[in-house]
């Protein structure tokens, strides 16, 4: 091929920092439809499990399926996009993710919605292809901006995933969940398949040579290295608080029922609004900055949490807007945290964009699949504080770890 034409192939028709609020909305609204899929399931375990015969224990397999199955697809399936024109592979990737959604409705048994969920999973990763599509069609200096903005669809997604899929499976049963995001991937698959612009990767090489240089690309990027840590120790603090907030808000002053937990968490979808600042701060080269106080406010809310948590008696409703706070607050560290990851490693290299995302969320969700693996565990030790005081600990991690970076 050519340099000329590979290089007009290589980049989208469209500029999406002048193509205004339909496409930048477009591109947030496709990633919150799809990551709906992967945050449902932890409020679904206690409704699936029993159905499925699942024991307790195993019924957090359900909620791990998803999660493990989209690390998977990060790291195997998104690399793909500097290898192949990616509006196809997002297409194919959707159509996938609408099959196993639609297997997962109608699964026999617990295992079987196992394996349909890792699947499902993995093929949600087309959200990470999106990303650099969006990040591609965006100059350098808006383009903190512009991923901020694309990413609040993600955070809404994973907060509104939670009641959604709860008030859902109140009405109709679990099952129908997966039959309404199956209905919601069909349409959103015929909208992209008119929308989204091509777009041709530079690399030219093997997928076997593409999977190896995984692992070169993070041993020779620090900051790759930098902010994949400190998102993953982010998320693990995330998945371990909404995890296990439902079993506190069941309890006493609040005992909420399930209808109120699931409003509970359209709190949270308040922390979403900062991805746009945040991403706007980095554009500002104020990175260092405001990391450092994405993970203060994460800490000042696993405190305000573990305060209000402990005390038993009060107005409920003063109390449950005090946690609500502490909700929202953690929602911004986190938000916060990964926006300005995503941009700094989407600057590192054009041609190896698709590889560097997918290591990049592939790590911090590892971290979001440990927090989850931790809640029952130490929900059982030592209750809601233990709870808080672990998820503190992540963010105190991270925070000293970016501290140790001169820049």
């Amino acid at each position: 091929m050519s340099q000329a034409p590979e290089r007009i192939a290589t980049e989208p028709a469209d500029d999406l920092s002048e193509a205004g609020v339909p496409s930048t909305l477009l591109f947030a609204t496709a990633t919150g439809i799809i990551i709906l899929n992967l945050f449902a399931p932890q409020t679904l375990v206690g409704i699936i499990g029993p159905s499925l015969g699942f024991s307790e224990s195993g019924a957090g397999l359900v909620a791990m399926a998803s999660l493990l199955g989209y690390a998977a697809g990060l790291f195997f399936l998104v690399p793909l996009a500097d290898l192949m024109e990616n509006r196809q592979l997002v297409l194919r990737m959707l159509l996938s993710a609408l099959v196993m959604a639609i297997a997962a409705a109608f699964a026999p048994t617990g295992w079987s919605l196992l394996i349909f969920l890792f699947f499902l999973g993995a093929a949600c990763s087309a959200i990470q292809i999106l990303v650099p599509i969006a990040a591609a069609m965006t100059p350098p200096e808006h383009r903190g901006r512009v991923i901020g903005n694309v990413m609040s669809g993600v955070m809404v997604g994973i907060l509104v995933s939670r009641p959604l899929a709860s008030l859902i499976a109140d009405y109709w049963g679990w099952r129908s969940f997966y039959a309404v995001s199956a209905a919601a991937l069909a349409l959103l698959t015929a909208v992209l398949a008119l929308r989204l612009p091509q777009r041709r990767p530079l690399a030219t090489v093997s997928y076997g040579a593409l999977i190896g240089s995984l692992f070169q690309l993070l041993r020779d990027e620090p900051v790759l290295r930098l902010r994949s840590f400190t998102a993953a120790l982010l998320m693990a603090s995330f998945s371990l608080f909404w995890t296990t907030v439902a079993l506190r808000l069941a309890q006493p002053p609040f005992s909420l029922t399930q209808s109120g937990i699931a409003l509970f968490a359209l709190v949270g979808a308040g922390g979403a609004a900062a991805t746009s600042p945040f991403g706007r701060m980095g554009d500002r080269g104020w990175t260092r900055m405001a990391t450092m106080a994405s993970h203060l406010i994460l800490l000042a809310a696993m405190a305000l949490a573990a305060w209000v948590g402990e005390i038993r008696s009060g107005h409920p409703l003063a109390l449950l807007i005090l946690l609500g706070l502490s909700a929202v607050m953690l929602d911004v560290g986190v938000t916060g945290d990964q926006t300005l990851g995503r941009r700094a490693v989407n600057l590192l290299h054009p041609e190896a964009r698709g590889r560097i995302n997918g290591l990049f969320v592939g790590i911090f969700f590892l971290g979001g699949a440990l927090g989850s693996a931790l809640a029952g565990t130490v929900w059982d030790l030592g209750g809601w504080v233990a709870v808080c005081t672990v998820a503190a600990g992540f963010g105190a991690v991270a925070l000293v770890t970016a501290l140790s970076v001169r820049r």
